[in-house]
């Protein structure tokens, strides 16, 4: 059997280019299709495949402004020549599934999520955009959006990573779609001895949606420590330090993170994420999460067993969130508890999950 696997780009290694490496280890002779590929940015699993893009990865800029082609994109995915593979799978967030498979081939997409900027977060977008992008956006989203629905028709079975993902699937392409968890490296956190201190811990970046003010205001206010970890800045960053109850770390290695994750009291996890790969990594080294109770939280939390949610984006909420945590803590203290659960979202899981559809899918 030919494979074909496309995703948007391949500009540096992230949840969705972790996805790519495991579809490789299924399908090791695949060829690699993507709009832009940036190779010194990119795990040499990924290179030892053959890797092709479409024009755009010529254009100017392109491996650093390549989000800002993305209105080309569609018309360069369809001008790609996939003729002769038997299976194509998309990753798809941005744009990716739009490619034209042959008559007898199947099409299946992992979508990460339908992509944000034309659909829930396009408001947002548009908010925090000057003048010139913004009179871009209102010519061409539409097209966009239009193009998006119609390209779903091109796929044969759509495959999404959580729940969430699959309501969203679910409204704007009008498709059902599998759950199957994107693969995590539970491995090197699960054997990494607990040891909690007397902080919290947000782990993201500072962006708007991701909500790391609301975890800081609500430490704030009720009196506790917090540990923040992410790129960007805070514009209330001075002012938050002065209550000596904030630090922030900016990007920290791979090491670091796994300290922080063993040490960490719980995980404020404030934000609405397609899935949110964080609250399972710190599951997996012991840490309970303390969950917004909507997106994909609500696949990768177990609540009572490896956190808890709550159930407004307030400071509030989260205030008495935390309470009821601390009250509550000795029911975390099991680890093997937090192990077994986090076995669903592991490397191997998703290998035998893909492997399993796809056996069944093309045979039908």
């Amino acid at each position: 059997m030919k494979v074909a696997i496309v995703h948007y780009w391949l500009v540096t290694m992230r949840g969705g280019e972790k996805v790519i490496e495991a579809l490789c280890d299924i399908f090791p002779d695949a060829d690699i299709y993507t709009n832009v590929y940036d190779p010194s940015h990119i795990s040499e699993k990924i290179k030892s495949h053959k890797i092709y893009t479409t024009k755009i990865n010529k254009w100017p800029m392109a491996k650093k402004m390549y989000q800002k082609y993305m209105p080309f994109m569609p018309n360069a995915l369809m001008e790609l020549d996939l003729t002769g593979y038997d299976l194509i799978i998309s990753s798809e967030s941005g744009p990716a599934k739009g490619v034209v498979p042959a008559p007898n081939a199947f099409h299946l997409c992992y979508c990460h999520t339908p992509m944000r900027y034309l659909w829930d977060m396009y408001h947002e977008y548009f908010r925090k955009s000057n003048a010139v992008v913004k009179f871009f956006m209102k010519k061409m989203i539409p097209n966009l959006r239009q193009w998006d629905v119609m390209s779903s028709n091109l796929v044969d079975h759509f495959v999404a990573n959580s729940h969430y993902v699959a309501s969203r699937i679910q409204r704007y392409y009008n498709r059902k779609a599998d759950v199957i968890y994107p693969p995590c490296d539970i491995d090197r956190f699960i054997s990494n001895p607990r040891n909690p201190q007397d902080f919290y811990l947000f782990f993201g970046q500072l962006v708007g949606y991701k909500r790391a003010d609301l975890a800081i205001e609500a430490c704030i206010q009720s009196g506790r420590k917090i540990v923040v970890i992410g790129d960007g800045k805070s514009k209330e960053a001075a002012k938050y330090k002065k209550s000596g109850l904030v630090t922030f770390t900016g990007r920290v290695s791979d090491q670091e993170i796994a300290k922080y994750l063993s040490e960490a009291k719980a995980l404020l996890f404030p934000g609405i994420e397609d899935f949110g790969i964080i609250p399972v990594e710190a599951n997996a080294a012991g840490c309970p999460v303390l969950a917004y109770k909507d997106g994909g939280a609500l696949d990768s939390v177990a609540e009572g067993k490896t956190g808890l949610f709550f159930e407004e984006q307030t400071v509030p909420s989260l205030i008495e969130c935390l309470d009821r945590f601390e009250k509550e803590e000795a029911l975390f203290a099991n680890r093997q508890t937090f192990t077994e659960h986090v076995q669903k979202f592991s490397i191997q899981n998703f290998k035998n999950s893909i492997q399993k559809l796809c056996d069944e899918r093309i045979r039908l």
